[in-house]
């Protein structure tokens, strides 16, 4: 991957959401997440504006971090860190 900030760097995934509107780029990253419980970060390339919403929201409402965002060429790049989620429930 080619660009201005979106070349993954170790322990990094990569998510392409170019070209895809709301609210295909957070699916996208949920769908990842889901299919790579060991993924520690993840690179969502975007060209939605609406991601710059979506993508923190859906961090916050999921347990993650969301890191930055920062412009690359002709699209965003959001960085998220999955928090592994602790789906034990103590009684």
């Amino acid at each position: 991957m080619t660009g201005g900030g979106s070349d993954p760097g170790p322990g990094e995934d990569v998510v392409d959401a170019r070209g895809k509107r709301c609210p295909i780029p957070v699916i996208d990253l949920a769908r990842h997440a889901a299919e790579h419980p060991t993924a520690h970060r993840v690179l969502v390339l975007a060209t939605d504006p609406a991601a710059a919403h979506d993508i923190p929201a859906w961090c916050r409402m999921r347990g993650h971090h969301f890191v930055e965002q920062r412009p690359s060429r002709d699209h965003t790049v959001y960085v998220v860190e999955l928090i592994e989620q602790n789906e034990q429930v103590t009684t």
